[in-house]
């Protein structure tokens, strides 16, 4: 790895850090030299704007993603074992405390949800990737004989999603204790609707 490229990756560590904890919009080439100790100009050459600096930061929150809990369940069974699998390495994901803020996706999401431009359009399509991948694992289950034959894969992918969503916002907004424990719950009878 080049110098550039070390320091390319040391300021996108950093910036993933800010961006959970001060959301997208509270990342700004300033704030991110200052934090760093570098200057603005050669913070800048490696970016050109604060617009491809947030989608960089989404880029590098979709490959940690990916890492963290999509490869690790693909290794288990197919079907509704890989399912859970999701799940439980999704919750790791969102309760995970060295990233301020809880899930980059959800605070990001609220961010830009009725923005036009790059990370927005960006955005969408890390979600519509993750959504599909979830509506997959759903149909495999269903393949599989794990969920019944009817079973909307997509509705299921829906499901989950919102499950998710909600366990970071009663973690991080509400602070329950419980947030973990009602996620499972909520997933236990979500699987539950759709096992045969």
């Amino acid at each position: 790895m080049s110098k550039g490229e070390a320091t390319r990756e040391r300021i996108l560590d950093r910036a993933f850090l800010m961006a959970g904890r001060d959301g997208l919009d509270g990342l700004t080439i300033g704030a991110l030299a200052d934090e760093l100790k570098l200057s603005k100009s050669g913070l800048f050459s490696h970016f050109g704007s604060k617009e491809e600096l947030q989608v960089a930061v989404i880029d590098l929150a979709e490959s940690r993603f990916t890492e963290l809990v999509m490869l690790p369940a693909f290794k288990a069974p197919r079907g509704l074992p890989r399912f859970e699998r999701i799940f439980e390495q999704w919750i790791d994901w969102v309760m995970d405390t060295r990233t301020p803020g809880g899930c980059i996706f959800a605070q990001a999401i609220a961010e830009l949800d009725d923005r036009q431009g790059r990370p927005r359009d960006v955005l969408v399509q890390t979600q519509e990737t993750l959504v599909d991948a979830l509506a997959k694992s759903a149909q495999l289950a269903v393949d599989e004989g794990h969920f019944k034959k009817d079973t909307d894969a997509r509705q299921v992918a829906f499901e989950l999603h919102g499950i998710m969503m909600t366990l970071n916002m009663y973690t991080r907004l509400l602070k329950d204790r419980r947030a973990v424990d009602r996620a499972r719950q909520a997933f236990k009878r979500l699987v539950q609707f759709h096992t045969p």
